[in-house]
Parts: structure tokens; sequence; C-alpha cells
């Protein structure tokens, strides 16, 4: 773990989970964090759309250490975009970060690069933080060019963002074989990926840049992947929806900093 900055595990419950079920998920996980916080790590959630106000509400009435995320936002301030949502209708829901450019979102929804840069820029003008996630497919992977995927991606959605944008900015490294197909990546390959995705971002004039690993993470391989490769943190996906896997994976995380530092 290089950055300087405090390692992030983030939930991403994407399409699962309604109101009720993410308010006792909450709950749940609040009763972890304050009998056995987590000291070194932030954590955010990160719930559909219709669950946010209800998640918001019991992160504020009962002061958790847990920040809230969106799992997608419209580059555009308003106007007639039918089932959209903007910065401003999130922000009024504190939400402080927002995941741009989900390899679903990309694959399933005609998310173009170009469209990710706008979204980006969107979201961090709105003072937000965004995570941007880049990733290959299985096909890239095998034919040996993913690291130019990557490198195109990150170039088409940082290349001559304001520095003083930066700092709202942590990528996620999300290797596309690696989710939901059963085939996990290895710590030297999530390393080798964390550092080429670091000195891409350096090019680009990023100073210490956080670097998030997500793909297929669970509370049996966070720690080793957090030890071995190098990464700032995690975006969680499947083993998010239940408190008690998603406690082991901050924890993981957790000890492995206190150890590091």
């Amino acid at each position: 773990m290089t950055s300087s900055k405090r390692p992030l595990v983030i939930g991403n419950w994407k399409m699962n989970l309604d109101f009720v079920e993410g308010l006792h998920l909450v709950q749940q996980l609040g009763v972890l964090l304050k009998n056995h916080p987590v000291e070194h790590t932030d954590v955010v959630v990160v719930p559909p759309f219709v669950d946010l106000r209800t998640v918001s509400s019991i992160l504020d009435s009962e002061r958790l250490a847990i920040s809230l995320g969106a799992q997608h936002v419209n580059p555009n301030d308003n106007g007639a975009h039918t089932g959209e949502i903007s910065t401003s209708m999130l922000k009024r829901l504190n939400v402080e970060w927002i995941i741009v450019g989900h390899s679903e979102r990309r694959t399933h929804y005609a998310m173009t690069d170009e469209i990710v840069a706008e979204t980006l820029r969107s979201v961090v003008r709105a003072g937000q933080h965004a995570v941007l996630c880049v990733g290959e497919n299985s096909a890239r992977r095998e034919a040996g060019d993913y690291e130019e995927v990557v490198r195109a991606q990150l170039d088409s959605a940082l290349r001559g963002l304001d520095e003083r944008f930066h700092a709202l900015v942590a990528v996620a490294y999300e290797p596309l074989w690696a989710i939901g197909t059963g085939v996990n990546a290895t710590s030297t390959q999530v390393r080798e990926m964390t550092e080429f995705v670091r000195t891409v971002m350096s090019s680009l004039s990023f100073s210490a840049p956080q670097v998030l690993y997500g793909g297929s993470v669970n509370p049996e391989n966070a720690g080793s992947l957090v030890r071995d490769s190098d990464v700032d943190g995690f975006l969680v996906g499947g083993a998010s929806l239940k408190a008690e896997s998603f406690y082991a994976i901050l924890q993981a995380c957790d000890d492995c900093y206190a150890i590091k530092r």
C-alpha cells in the first residue's frame, strides 16, 4: 500500500436489496462497527437509488462512520433525461462518492469512454468523489494488450482534468474476467496492474493516486490481496450484501494497514 491516503473499502450493492433490506444491512453493519471499529479504513456503502434516502437517514441518525455512495449519475444538471439522476439530487442525500464507468455500465448500457469522461468531470465539479472504474475483458487479457486497454480508459477519463480535482478521484481496477466467473486474479496480476495504473496516472500529473481493486473480493482473499498486491482498498460486490462478510473484508484491510504503518 503505497498511497499516503487511508485505505478505502466500498460496498457496491448493485441491483440488490430493497429499502427495508438495505435498512437492516446498514443497521447490522453499524452494530459490528460500533462493537469493533475499524481505525484505519474509510468505509463507503453504495445502495440502489431507491435505498439512498433510507440509508442516508440511518447513517446520520446512528452517526455511523460510513459514507454514502451512488452507483451512477447523469452528467447533466437537469432536463429531459427520463430515469436519470443528477449530482445535485445526490448531494441532497449526502452522497459523497459516485462510481463512474463501472464495467457493467460500460458493457450493458453503452457507457463509452467519452461519456465516462464527461460524467467524471460533472462529479468532481460538484465536489463529490469519483471512483473511476477501469479494466479489461478476458479476450483482451488473452490477447496480451490489456495494459493498452486500461491505459486508454485512464487517458480518456483523466487527461486534461484540472489538478485541483485530482484529489477527488480514486481508481478501481476491475478485470472483467475475474468478476463472477470463478476465475480469480492472482496477487501478482493485481500488483502488476496496480503499479501500471499508478504509472499511467503519474504521467497524467496525479500524485499518490488511490488505486482500489474490484474483482470478486471476499473475506478469504482480502487479506492476501491488500498485503501482497499493494492496493489501497477494494470495490466489493457480492460480499458487501451481508454485514458479516463485508465487515470481515474491512477488518482484513484494517489489520494489514495497521501492520504496515
